[in-house]
Protein backbone atom coordinates (compact mmCIF):
# COMPACT_ATOMS: atom_id res chain seq x y z
CA UNK A 1 0.00 0.00 0.00
CA UNK A 2 1.31 3.56 -0.78
CA UNK A 3 2.42 5.14 2.46
CA UNK A 4 0.08 7.96 1.70
CA UNK A 5 -2.66 5.71 2.12
CA UNK A 6 -1.50 3.78 4.72
CA UNK A 7 -1.55 6.63 7.30
CA UNK A 8 -5.29 7.81 5.95
CA UNK A 9 -8.20 6.75 7.90
CA UNK A 10 -10.58 5.34 5.14
CA UNK A 11 -13.76 6.52 6.87
CA UNK A 12 -12.13 9.89 5.32
CA UNK A 13 -13.71 8.62 2.27
CA UNK A 14 -17.58 8.64 3.62
CA UNK A 15 -17.25 12.07 5.25
CA UNK A 16 -15.73 13.57 1.71
CA UNK A 17 -18.88 12.25 -0.32
CA UNK A 18 -21.22 13.80 2.22
CA UNK A 19 -19.43 17.13 2.40
CA UNK A 20 -19.44 16.78 -1.67
CA UNK A 21 -22.84 15.82 -1.48
CA UNK A 22 -24.40 18.16 1.00
CA UNK A 23 -21.54 21.02 0.53
CA UNK A 24 -22.24 22.17 3.87
CA UNK A 25 -20.23 20.97 7.13
CA UNK A 26 -23.56 21.05 9.13
CA UNK A 27 -25.61 19.15 6.95
CA UNK A 28 -22.92 16.58 6.33
CA UNK A 29 -22.69 16.29 9.38
CA UNK A 30 -26.12 15.89 10.11
CA UNK A 31 -26.53 13.41 7.38
CA UNK A 32 -23.75 11.08 8.88
CA UNK A 33 -24.57 11.57 12.68
CA UNK A 34 -21.74 13.65 13.57
CA UNK A 35 -21.12 16.12 15.62
CA UNK A 36 -20.28 19.42 13.57
CA UNK A 37 -16.68 19.84 15.56
CA UNK A 38 -15.92 16.49 14.53
CA UNK A 39 -16.71 16.66 10.48
CA UNK A 40 -14.95 20.14 10.84
CA UNK A 41 -12.25 17.88 11.66
CA UNK A 42 -12.02 15.63 8.96
CA UNK A 43 -12.44 18.67 6.71
CA UNK A 44 -9.28 19.84 7.65
CA UNK A 45 -7.48 16.57 7.49
CA UNK A 46 -8.72 16.34 3.69
CA UNK A 47 -7.47 19.63 2.97
CA UNK A 48 -4.23 19.21 4.09
CA UNK A 49 -3.67 15.36 2.22
CA UNK A 50 -5.51 17.29 -1.36
CA UNK A 51 -3.62 20.46 -0.54
CA UNK A 52 -6.89 22.19 -1.51
CA UNK A 53 -10.20 23.89 -0.05
CA UNK A 54 -12.36 21.36 -0.95
CA UNK A 55 -14.60 23.66 0.21
CA UNK A 56 -15.02 27.38 -0.35
CA UNK A 57 -16.71 30.11 0.91
CA UNK A 58 -19.37 32.01 -1.38
CA UNK A 59 -21.10 34.41 0.50
CA UNK A 60 -23.46 32.57 3.15
CA UNK A 61 -22.75 29.60 1.53
CA UNK A 62 -19.90 27.06 0.14
CA UNK A 63 -19.46 25.67 -3.65
CA UNK A 64 -16.55 23.02 -4.73
CA UNK A 65 -13.77 23.87 -5.70
CA UNK A 66 -12.64 22.27 -8.92
CA UNK A 67 -10.77 19.52 -7.77
CA UNK A 68 -13.47 19.13 -5.60
CA UNK A 69 -15.84 18.92 -8.73
CA UNK A 70 -14.00 16.16 -10.09
CA UNK A 71 -13.24 14.31 -6.68
CA UNK A 72 -17.34 14.08 -6.34
CA UNK A 73 -17.88 10.72 -9.19
CA UNK A 74 -14.58 9.36 -8.36
CA UNK A 75 -15.78 9.38 -4.38
CA UNK A 76 -18.99 8.03 -5.17
CA UNK A 77 -17.80 5.08 -7.17
CA UNK A 78 -15.48 4.44 -4.70
CA UNK A 79 -17.88 4.31 -1.85
CA UNK A 80 -19.82 1.57 -4.08
CA UNK A 81 -17.01 -0.42 -4.59
CA UNK A 82 -16.07 -0.59 -0.74
CA UNK A 83 -19.31 -1.40 0.03
CA UNK A 84 -19.39 -4.38 -2.47
CA UNK A 85 -15.99 -5.36 -0.77
CA UNK A 86 -17.58 -5.64 2.41
CA UNK A 87 -20.85 -7.15 1.31
CA UNK A 88 -19.44 -9.77 0.51
CA UNK A 89 -19.93 -13.27 1.99
CA UNK A 90 -18.20 -16.61 2.31
CA UNK A 91 -22.34 -18.34 2.56
CA UNK A 92 -25.29 -16.83 1.08
CA UNK A 93 -28.42 -17.23 2.54
CA UNK A 94 -31.02 -15.43 0.38
CA UNK A 95 -33.78 -15.76 3.10
CA UNK A 96 -32.00 -13.42 5.44
CA UNK A 97 -29.38 -11.20 3.22
CA UNK A 98 -29.82 -7.57 2.69
CA UNK A 99 -27.27 -7.57 -0.28
CA UNK A 100 -27.55 -5.22 -3.50
CA UNK A 101 -27.34 -6.08 -6.38
CA UNK A 102 -26.72 -3.33 -9.08
CA UNK A 103 -27.45 -4.02 -13.18
CA UNK A 104 -26.64 -1.87 -16.11
CA UNK A 105 -29.31 -2.15 -19.23
CA UNK A 106 -31.15 -0.36 -21.32
CA UNK A 107 -34.86 1.09 -20.26
CA UNK A 108 -36.22 -2.02 -22.33
CA UNK A 109 -33.80 -4.62 -20.73
CA UNK A 110 -34.39 -2.87 -17.34
CA UNK A 111 -38.50 -2.62 -17.80
CA UNK A 112 -39.00 -5.72 -19.51
CA UNK A 113 -36.50 -8.12 -17.66
CA UNK A 114 -35.79 -6.29 -14.29
CA UNK A 115 -39.40 -6.19 -13.15
CA UNK A 116 -39.75 -10.10 -13.67
CA UNK A 117 -36.07 -10.65 -12.06
CA UNK A 118 -37.47 -8.22 -8.83
CA UNK A 119 -40.99 -10.53 -8.68
CA UNK A 120 -38.80 -14.13 -8.59
CA UNK A 121 -36.45 -12.45 -6.22
CA UNK A 122 -39.18 -10.92 -3.95
CA UNK A 123 -40.59 -14.57 -3.35
CA UNK A 124 -36.87 -16.13 -2.21
CA UNK A 125 -35.06 -12.91 -0.75
CA UNK A 126 -37.34 -10.15 0.48
CA UNK A 127 -33.91 -8.33 2.29
CA UNK A 128 -32.16 -8.55 -1.15
CA UNK A 129 -32.18 -5.14 -3.25
CA UNK A 130 -31.73 -4.51 -6.68
CA UNK A 131 -30.27 -1.43 -8.63
CA UNK A 132 -31.21 -0.89 -11.91
CA UNK A 133 -29.24 1.74 -14.02
CA UNK A 134 -29.32 2.98 -17.87
CA UNK A 135 -25.45 2.24 -19.25
CA UNK A 136 -24.63 4.21 -21.81
CA UNK A 137 -22.50 4.17 -25.19
CA UNK A 138 -19.04 5.02 -23.09
CA UNK A 139 -20.19 2.51 -20.14
CA UNK A 140 -20.65 -0.86 -22.62
CA UNK A 141 -17.53 0.78 -24.48
CA UNK A 142 -15.24 0.64 -21.45
CA UNK A 143 -17.02 -2.50 -20.35
CA UNK A 144 -13.86 -3.78 -19.26
CA UNK A 145 -14.04 -1.30 -16.33
CA UNK A 146 -17.74 -0.54 -16.40
CA UNK A 147 -18.35 -4.44 -14.90
CA UNK A 148 -15.95 -4.35 -12.69
CA UNK A 149 -18.28 -1.69 -10.49
CA UNK A 150 -22.09 -3.03 -11.17
CA UNK A 151 -22.73 -7.16 -10.49
CA UNK A 152 -23.62 -7.21 -14.41
CA UNK A 153 -25.13 -5.70 -17.45
CA UNK A 154 -28.11 -6.82 -19.62
CA UNK A 155 -27.12 -6.73 -23.16
CA UNK A 156 -27.58 -8.03 -26.39
CA UNK A 157 -25.15 -10.20 -27.81
CA UNK A 158 -22.48 -8.24 -30.11
CA UNK A 159 -21.22 -5.21 -28.07
CA UNK A 160 -18.94 -6.55 -25.74
CA UNK A 161 -16.76 -10.23 -25.67
CA UNK A 162 -14.97 -11.93 -23.24
CA UNK A 163 -16.43 -12.17 -20.19
CA UNK A 164 -18.94 -14.83 -18.59
CA UNK A 165 -22.90 -14.49 -19.96
CA UNK A 166 -26.31 -16.05 -19.98
CA UNK A 167 -28.66 -15.91 -22.46
CA UNK A 168 -32.16 -13.91 -20.61
CA UNK A 169 -34.16 -13.57 -24.06
CA UNK A 170 -34.79 -13.26 -27.11
CA UNK A 171 -36.97 -10.55 -29.56
CA UNK A 172 -37.15 -9.40 -32.56
CA UNK A 173 -36.88 -6.24 -34.58
CA UNK A 174 -39.90 -3.99 -35.86
CA UNK A 175 -40.27 -0.70 -37.28
CA UNK A 176 -42.68 1.71 -35.38
CA UNK A 177 -44.70 4.91 -37.37
CA UNK A 178 -47.20 7.11 -36.82
CA UNK A 179 -50.75 5.89 -37.10
CA UNK A 180 -51.37 8.44 -40.13
CA UNK A 181 -48.27 8.28 -41.89
CA UNK A 182 -49.62 7.58 -45.25
CA UNK A 183 -46.00 7.48 -46.55
CA UNK A 184 -46.09 4.12 -45.34
CA UNK A 185 -47.81 0.72 -46.25
CA UNK A 186 -47.87 -2.35 -44.06
CA UNK A 187 -44.67 -3.30 -45.25
CA UNK A 188 -41.88 -0.32 -45.39
CA UNK A 189 -40.23 -0.10 -49.19
CA UNK A 190 -36.54 0.30 -49.76
CA UNK A 191 -37.66 3.92 -50.57
CA UNK A 192 -39.19 4.40 -47.37
CA UNK A 193 -36.07 3.27 -45.50
CA UNK A 194 -34.00 5.28 -47.25
CA UNK A 195 -36.03 8.88 -47.82
CA UNK A 196 -37.86 9.34 -44.22
CA UNK A 197 -36.21 10.48 -41.19
CA UNK A 198 -35.17 8.21 -38.53
CA UNK A 199 -34.92 8.14 -34.66
CA UNK A 200 -32.35 6.13 -33.38
CA UNK A 201 -31.56 4.85 -30.63
CA UNK A 202 -27.73 4.58 -28.94
CA UNK A 203 -26.39 5.93 -32.31
CA UNK A 204 -22.36 6.37 -32.12
CA UNK A 205 -19.37 5.28 -34.06
CA UNK A 206 -19.22 2.49 -31.72
CA UNK A 207 -22.72 1.21 -30.80
CA UNK A 208 -25.51 0.71 -32.98
CA UNK A 209 -28.65 -1.26 -33.18
CA UNK A 210 -27.92 -4.44 -35.22
CA UNK A 211 -30.66 -4.02 -37.50
CA UNK A 212 -29.41 -0.23 -37.92
CA UNK A 213 -26.00 -1.47 -39.12
CA UNK A 214 -27.46 -4.03 -41.42
CA UNK A 215 -29.29 -1.31 -43.51
CA UNK A 216 -25.78 0.19 -44.06
CA UNK A 217 -25.10 -3.02 -45.14
CA UNK A 218 -27.82 -3.48 -47.65
CA UNK A 219 -26.70 -0.02 -49.00
CA UNK A 220 -28.87 2.48 -47.88
CA UNK A 221 -27.78 5.36 -45.34
CA UNK A 222 -30.49 6.41 -43.26
CA UNK A 223 -31.39 10.26 -42.79
CA UNK A 224 -31.27 10.15 -38.97
CA UNK A 225 -32.82 13.41 -37.43
CA UNK A 226 -33.04 12.33 -33.37
CA UNK A 227 -30.93 10.17 -31.28
CA UNK A 228 -32.56 8.98 -27.89
CA UNK A 229 -30.66 6.93 -25.18
CA UNK A 230 -33.43 4.89 -24.38
CA UNK A 231 -36.21 2.56 -26.27
CA UNK A 232 -39.29 3.78 -24.12
CA UNK A 233 -39.53 7.55 -25.47
CA UNK A 234 -39.27 6.50 -28.78
CA UNK A 235 -43.06 7.00 -29.62
CA UNK A 236 -42.91 10.70 -28.40
CA UNK A 237 -40.69 11.45 -31.58
CA UNK A 238 -42.33 9.06 -33.92
CA UNK A 239 -46.58 9.87 -33.01
CA UNK A 240 -47.35 13.16 -35.02
CA UNK A 241 -44.31 12.57 -37.65
CA UNK A 242 -42.87 10.57 -40.26
CA UNK A 243 -40.29 9.34 -38.54
CA UNK A 244 -39.39 5.92 -38.31
CA UNK A 245 -38.18 4.25 -35.57
CA UNK A 246 -36.32 0.38 -34.62
CA UNK A 247 -37.83 -1.52 -31.76
CA UNK A 248 -38.11 -4.32 -30.19
CA UNK A 249 -41.51 -6.63 -30.99
CA UNK A 250 -42.20 -7.08 -27.26
CA UNK A 251 -41.74 -3.16 -26.31
CA UNK A 252 -43.64 -2.26 -29.45
CA UNK A 253 -47.05 -4.22 -28.47
CA UNK A 254 -47.04 -2.08 -25.10
CA UNK A 255 -46.46 1.11 -27.06
CA UNK A 256 -49.36 0.40 -29.25
CA UNK A 257 -51.62 1.24 -25.68
CA UNK A 258 -50.61 5.00 -26.25
CA UNK A 259 -52.27 5.58 -29.45
CA UNK A 260 -51.32 6.94 -32.95
CA UNK A 261 -48.92 4.18 -33.44
CA UNK A 262 -48.86 1.05 -35.70
CA UNK A 263 -46.37 -1.48 -36.19
CA UNK A 264 -44.77 -1.87 -39.96
CA UNK A 265 -42.67 -4.87 -40.62
CA UNK A 266 -39.13 -4.14 -42.30
CA UNK A 267 -38.50 -5.24 -45.69
CA UNK A 268 -35.46 -7.42 -44.84
CA UNK A 269 -34.90 -10.19 -42.00
CA UNK A 270 -33.42 -8.55 -39.49
CA UNK A 271 -31.01 -9.82 -36.60
CA UNK A 272 -32.50 -11.78 -33.49
CA UNK A 273 -32.20 -9.92 -30.57
CA UNK A 274 -30.00 -12.06 -28.18
CA UNK A 275 -30.21 -10.60 -24.95
CA UNK A 276 -28.05 -11.59 -22.28
CA UNK A 277 -26.59 -10.81 -18.84
CA UNK A 278 -22.90 -10.47 -18.54
CA UNK A 279 -20.78 -10.43 -15.52
CA UNK A 280 -17.24 -9.35 -14.65
CA UNK A 281 -14.92 -13.22 -13.91
CA UNK A 282 -14.51 -11.94 -10.54
CA UNK A 283 -18.01 -12.49 -9.58
CA UNK A 284 -18.25 -16.19 -11.67
CA UNK A 285 -17.74 -18.00 -7.72
CA UNK A 286 -19.63 -15.93 -5.54
CA UNK A 287 -22.79 -17.73 -4.51
CA UNK A 288 -24.51 -14.92 -4.22
CA UNK A 289 -23.76 -13.77 -7.66
CA UNK A 290 -24.57 -17.61 -8.76
CA UNK A 291 -27.98 -17.17 -7.15
CA UNK A 292 -28.59 -13.57 -8.48
CA UNK A 293 -27.96 -15.31 -11.92
CA UNK A 294 -30.38 -18.10 -11.36
CA UNK A 295 -32.89 -15.31 -10.86
CA UNK A 296 -32.43 -13.62 -13.84
CA UNK A 297 -32.74 -17.36 -15.46
CA UNK A 298 -36.00 -17.65 -13.59
CA UNK A 299 -37.48 -14.16 -14.56
CA UNK A 300 -36.10 -15.16 -18.27
CA UNK A 301 -38.61 -18.11 -18.30
CA UNK A 302 -41.19 -15.84 -16.98
CA UNK A 303 -40.35 -12.89 -19.64
CA UNK A 304 -40.62 -15.95 -22.50
CA UNK A 305 -43.96 -17.32 -21.31
CA UNK A 306 -45.38 -13.58 -22.28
Amino acid sequence: MPAGLARLDLNLLVSLDALLTERSVTRAAGKLGLSQPALSASLARLRLHFADEILARDGNSYRLTPLAVRLAEQTSSALDAARKVFANEALFDPRTSTREFSIYGSDFGIADVGSAVTAVAADQAPGVRFRFMHHTPAIVDDAQVSLRTVDGMLLPRGFITGFPFVDIYQDEWVCLVAAENEQVGDVLTPQNLAELPWVYTYHSRSVSLAAARQLQELGIEPIVDCVVEGFLTLPFFIAGTNRLGLVQSRMADRMLAMGDLRIVALPFDPPTIDGALWWHPMHSEDPGHQWMRDVFLAASRLVTAG
